[in-house]
């Protein structure tokens, strides 16, 4: 502080206005905090419901195949996932410069799920892992990124992408087409869980989800090992074939249960750092 700084805060009201200053500036990034928050959850949500709309659609009894089905259901959902998008453009004055590095774990929570919501949509249209360039792309206007995309909310987000997969193998197994995707996705969980485990040291909560991967290629595994040593054992029907690996999956959970979960920050109103990252 130079001396005339020093001089000018000599007076009473000098030391009130500095300080109403300082007021004024922590009730703004409070106010920030909270907004981005709740933008957050929003998304959050919506990323939930454009999930499970997925799922429906693409699962649903018809006499379709089940990648015409998955189409569909991409197309059906599309405007929902740009909602989500708005979402995010509404962020972009608010996390200008410093601001998103002061605020990401704020928003991170929403950004992995809709990372999850876009790779599966991703997934069922294409068969592959979207990119981390197509995710910022899909977060972006004619000026730019609304801000800039981390790695490890990146990877994190996708590793929650293998128990929407698990839930669609599982669904749709004991549909037309549905055992040959079945054999697809638990090749593809595989290479995934395969990938992401040389990252657990690099991204924290990583290894965590990692367990959640591991479970959910096991029930994959189960009911892929289930179809093969009955259609290997009998010569049966494609009718009976189905009955028999519907029985071996009605154990599975599939309700998306965890739908409504929230997570333990926003529970308590204290951040875990272990959690978000």
């Amino acid at each position: 502080m130079s001396a005339s700084q020093f001089d000018s805060l000599r007076t009473k009201d000098a030391i009130v206005d500095l300080f109403d200053h300082f007021r004024d500036e922590l009730d703004q990034q409070n106010d920030r905090r909270e907004r981005l928050i709740k933008s957050s959850r929003d998304i959050t949500n919506l990323s939930k419901k454009y999930i499970f709309l997925l799922h429906r659609i693409a699962t649903e009894d018809t006499q379709d195949d089940l990648q015409l089905r998955a189409m569909r259901a991409v197309e059906q959902a599309r405007p929902k996932l740009r909602d989500i998008q708005n979402i995010f453009a509404s962020m972009k004055p608010e996390l200008v410069g410093d601001l998103y590095w002061k605020h990401q774990k704020s928003i991170s929570p929403g950004l992995q799920e809709y990372i999850e919501a876009l790779s599966f949509s991703h997934y069922l249209e294409y068969g592959t892992l979207v990119s981390f360039a197509d995710v910022q792309e899909s977060m972006s206007d004619d000026d730019g990124p609304y801000f800039p995309l981390t790695i490890s909310d990146y990877l994190l987000g996708l590793s929650d992408l293998t128990g929407e997969l698990m839930r669609f193998a599982i669904s749709a197994i004991s549909r037309r087409g549905g055992r040959t995707k079945a054999n697809e996705i638990c090749t593809f969980v595989r290479r995934c869980k395969a990938d992401f485990e040389g990252m657990c040291p690099r991204v924290r909560g990583l290894s965590k989800k990692q367990h959640v991967t591991n479970q959910s290629l096991q029930k994959i595994e189960d009911a892929a090992y289930t179809i093969a040593i009955r259609s290997s054992e009998y010569d049966l029907p494609d009718d009976i074939l189905d009955d028999i690996v519907a029985r071996c999956i009605s154990g599975y959970d599939t309700r998306h249960q965890n739908y409504d979960r929230q997570p333990e920050r926003w529970k308590d109103g204290e951040e875990d750092e272990d959690e978000y990252f």
